[in-house]
Parts: structure tokens; sequence; C-alpha cells
């Protein structure tokens, strides 16, 4: 006598393998049977994404060979495909101009920074503040710094905080280290009186 019993179950199992191997070739069959579409076709305007992000930057940046930024940086991102191409920092920045020896010959530090490298030029924005090597302070919401020119300027308010007196105007240009400068539209000249 046969029991036929137990072979009914095993039956459906090979059964539902075959079904499921069929259904899974298939969809292996249908993956590789269009060769030619095109993936990533949601990035269709790449001068909008970078192609490099740096966290935690802490380089210096050289010119023609020679040294002529320490720059510190919480992000650094470079949009190459950009007409013109250029580096952003815009979660803050601490910019130090060296002289030939690497020793800084003033200091920038701004919430936001941008680098043209083809035109070699710095744009710093928002509670932008430099420091010369005489203690002299300067504050402003927009500074550029011109690396061809090895100038500074600026077309917006700016206070220059002396040792006794702070110099108030529209409108700035300066060398690179900061210790030659010219207010265009000086709107005061405020004393600053010891509380000592």
């Amino acid at each position: 006598m046969i029991h036929t019993t137990g072979l009914k179950p095993m039956i459906r199992i090979t059964h539902l393998a075959t079904v499921i191997m069929a259904v899974v070739s298939s969809f292996f069959w249908l993956s590789c049977g269009n060769k030619d579409k095109q993936l990533g076709s949601a990035v269709t305007n790449r001068d909008s994404t970078s192609v490099m992000t740096t966290r935690g930057v802490d380089m210096y940046v050289s010119e023609n060979g020679i040294i002529r930024y320490h720059v510190i940086a919480e992000e650094w991102k470079y949009f190459d495909r950009h007409n013109p191409p250029f580096n952003s920092m815009e979660q803050g920045v601490l910019l130090e101009i060296l002289d030939s020896m690497m020793v800084p010959e003033s200091m920038l530090r701004a919430d936001t920074a941008y680098y043209f490298k083809d035109s070699k030029l710095w744009q710093l924005r928002h509670n932008v503040h430099a420091e010369n090597i005489k203690n002299e302070e300067f504050d402003t919401q927009e500074l550029f710094v011109n690396d061809n020119t090895k100038r500074m300027y600026s077309d917006s308010l700016i206070h220059i905080r002396q040792e006794r007196q702070i110099l108030v105007g529209h409108g700035f240009e300066s060398n690179s280290n900061l210790t030659e400068y010219t207010i265009r539209k000086t709107e005061g000249v405020f004393p600053i009186t010891d509380t000592k």
C-alpha cells in the first residue's frame, strides 16, 4: 500500500519554486534588455552642482608657486562647470593673506566667501571683519580681494577702528595688507573715549 498524502505538499512546493524562478529570471532578462538607457537624467544643469565638496578645510593656497593665503573653512565647494568657475565657502571662512615669508599681513573673516580662480578674485560677504598688523579693525558687509592688482576694495558701508578713533565711510580701497587705504565717502570720524 502506497501513502500519497505526504507527496501533495511536496509537489505544490516544487511548482511554487518553479514559478518564483521564472518570475525572477524574467526580471533579470528585462533589466539586461535595454542597454542604451541614459541614467542620471534628473541632473540636467551641471553648472549648479559642485564637483567637489570638502569639509573641515585648513589649507594653503598658492599663486604662481608662492603660498599666498591660509584658508580655514567649515565647507569648501568647487563649481567647475559654472561660468566662470568658482569656489564657495558659505559656512564661514577665515582668510590670512601671507607675505613671502608666510607671515600673515592681514586677517579676514566672513560668513560667506567666493573665490574666482580665473580672475584671482575673492569676494567676502556678510559680517566681514578684517585686521592688519597695526591692530586696526575693518568691518563691512562685502569686501573684494584682487590678487592681480594686490588691492582690496568695497562699495559698502565700512567702519575702521583705529587706536583713538573710528572712521565711517561708504566705499573703501586698500593695499593687500590693509596698511594704506582710502575711504571714498567719509561719513564721520568718531573719537574713542577711554572708559578706564
